[in-house]
Formats: C-alpha cells, sequence, structure tokens
C-alpha cells in the first residue's frame, strides 16, 4: 500500500512562523472547491460548505484505497475571500465572496468526483451537488502564521502586508485562509491559520 501525505511533501506550502512572514512559490494544484457569499461567521452556508467538500473528500480517498491501493491524507481546509475584484473589505463581512477549499492528489479525476457525489447524494449531503474539481495556481506568495481566533487576524494580516510592502511587491489576487486547528477541539486561542497572500 503506497501512502501520500501532502502536508509532508508540500511542507513549505502548509506550514508557516508566527509574525515571521516568507514568500512561497504556489505551483498549480488541483482543489475540491464549493463557492459561497456572505458573513463567513453568519451563514450557515459555510458549514454546510465543509460538509460537502469532506463527504466527498472521503469517498474518493476510500474509492483510491480500495481500488489503486493508494492512501493520501485528507489536507487541511482552505478559504480564498473576496468582496469586489480581489480586495475584500473588512467592515462589510456580509457582502464578501468566498471559497472553500481542499487540496486533492493530481492523479484524482472528475470520474472520481462525479461518483462519490453521486454517493454522497444518495447519503443525503445535498452540498455535495455544489462540490466541484478545480485547477488553483497562485504561483507567488507571501504568508504567515495566525495563531488565535479568527476574528482577531487584522494585526497578522496587517504584519503580511507590511512584509510585501518592505520586500518591494504588491498584492495580487484573493486572501487566502489555510485553517490547521479544528475550531470545534480547540480553544479560540489556539487555532491556527496560514494567511496567504499572493504577490507581484
Amino acid at each position: 500500500m503506497q501512502t501520500i501525505d501532502h502536508k509532508k511533501t508540500l511542507k513549505e506550502l502548509y506550514s508557516a512562523r508566527k509574525n515571521r512572514p516568507a514568500i512561497v512559490d504556489v505551483p498549480e494544484l488541483q482543489f475540491l472547491m464549493f463557492d459561497g457569499h456572505g458573513n463567513p461567521e453568519e451563514t450557515p452556508l459555510m458549514q454546510e460548505g465543509f460538509q460537502g467538500l469532506y463527504s466527498v473528500a472521503f469517498t474518493i480517498r476510500f474509492a483510491i484505497k480500495d481500488r489503486d491501493e493508494v492512501a493520501f491524507t485528507v489536507m487541511p481546509p482552505e478559504g480564498i475571500f473576496w468582496s469586489s475584484g480581489d480586495d475584500l473589505d473588512p467592515d462589510d463581512m456580509d457582502a464578501w465572496n468566498w471559497t472553500l477549499m481542499l487540496m486533492q492528489p493530481d492523479f484524482v479525476t472528475q470520474n472520481d468526483l462525479n461518483e462519490a457525489k453521486q454517493q454522497a447524494l444518495e447519503k443525503g449531503n445535498a452540498p455535495a451537488e455544489h462540490v466541484r474539481l478545480e485547477a488553483f495556481h497562485e504561483g507567488l506568495s507571501a504568508q504567515v502564521m495566525h495563531v488565535g481566533p479568527y476574528d482577531a487576524e487584522a494585526p497578522t494580516i496587517e504584519l503580511l502586508h507590511a512584509f510585501i510592502a518592505d520586500e518591494g511587491y504588491q498584492n495580487r489576487g484573493k486572501h487566502h485562509e489555510i485553517y490547521l486547528g479544528d475550531p470545534r477541539r480547540a480553544k479560540p486561542e489556539n487555532l491556527k491559520t496560514i494567511i496567504r497572500q499572493p504577490i507581484g
């Protein structure tokens, strides 16, 4: 049985240091995606989206493990956020657009997705219908670790943006978060989130 853990093979992209921004070059990767709109802290669509993603992701994982004898780790959840264009207005979260994501190995196919969605729908997981598989290429980006509640990210984001300017770059692309902590189990002050911003 072959085992694959992309948190290790892509360690540079799925780890970061608190208060120590760094520049990374993110290759094209493919993701399961679920789109939504509205305040992430208030809309039930956010939780429904994660349920849809995980239902499909684990179904794909088990199918490939049985079929190909390849076991891969389900990756941490991620999200990209924007208000208008690529900008994000922190004072009007009701106007936010967002896409939830789970990175998938390159051997996962559209057919794998279709079969997994069908199984999820048969089990009553309606949000799975809206999950898609799509390539996503961020390229050159800056990232930093935020430790603490999601609603206390502002100073970390300001630190990251200041680093980007000091390095001679400009923000390019959408605000990106990678959730390494589980809010159902960890205390808010212990949650770990990678904040990433594409640059150019």
